[in-house]
């Protein structure tokens, strides 16, 4: 792996919370590290086998001229957002905007903000246990392979399971998907919960019957738990309407917490 390197690349532009600043064009600077494999560009010196900086430099430029934003935390993110779009063999990118004229009474050479955003390999579960299952089931991978900043890899089959908690009374259709992902986990979150709430979902009763239910499984490596989100989720290894058609797609996935296979872990259920 390498890093493609644009540093402090001068652009003026508009972008800040005050009117003025909307208005009057003053110099910001952005430096990018784009993360990538170039050893086959470098063997056969090819500028065709990996990412051009100059067009790193065109399209931060296009995104920084096309639009106002009032914050430069948002100009940060669309602009990290743009590079890993546009360049499909990019694995992460880390991106840094100065303001050197901020309107700030003190002294300082430079106000700035830093965003780094990573390609991960995401595991969700897909569920439904009211109405026309199948439909709920195809809406949601629909919606997920449109969703801007997620690339739907696979689907697992559909399959029918009976209900698990003790609440839910019908039995659920189920499936398992792989993305892939920029999206930060809570941002991911979020952008689940709107695709639930579009397929009709109800939250009156936890764990009750729903229309949709979309959970994060395994998000890359990483281990999160706090009040909004816990990763890996929390009782996935004792779901067999998760573990069996997640090994369907990802058997040789190591959980991060056991160090297990999912298909190992899926073999320890049994016929349960």
């Amino acid at each position: 792996m390498g890093k493609i390197i644009v540093k402090k690349l001068k652009i003026k532009t508009c972008h800040g919370v005050n009117d003025f600043e909307k208005v009057k064009p003053q110099p910001f600077l952005f430096s990018a590290e784009v993360g990538c494999d170039f050893a086959a560009a470098a063997a056969e010196d090819d500028v065709a086998l990996t990412i051009s900086y100059a067009k790193v430099a065109k399209l931060i430029t296009s995104v920084a001229s096309s639009k106002v934003y009032d914050l430069i935390e948002t100009l940060a993110c669309r602009c990290a957002e743009a590079i890993l779009d546009a360049f499909p063999q990019a694995s992460d990118v880390r991106m840094r905007v100065d303001k050197p004229h901020a309107p700030v009474k003190a002294k300082f050479s430079s106000m700035a903000v830093e965003v780094y955003l990573k390609r991960e390999r995401v595991f969700l579960s897909l569920g439904s246990s009211l109405g026309d299952k199948k439909a709920y089931l195809d809406f949601a991978v629909k919606r997920l392979g449109a969703e801007h900043g997620i690339t739907l890899k696979k689907v697992s089959s559909y399959m029918e399971t009976p209900p698990y908690g003790g609440v839910a009374k019908n039995s659920f259709l189920n499936a398992c998907a792989e993305i892939e992902t920029y999206l930060p986990p809570r941002v991911l979150l979020s952008r689940l919960q709107k695709i639930e709430q579009e397929g009709e979902r109800s939250r009156e009763l936890r764990w009750g019957d729903r229309t949709l239910d979309i959970d994060i499984i395994f998000y890359g490596r990483q281990v999160i738990c706090d009040d909004v989100l816990t990763v890996p989720h929390a009782d996935y290894f004792n779901r067999p309407f998760v573990l069996r058609p997640l090994a369907q797609i990802a058997p040789d996935f190591l959980c991060p917490l056991s160090g297990k296979t999912v298909a190992a872990a899926c073999a320890a259920l049994g016929n349960g």
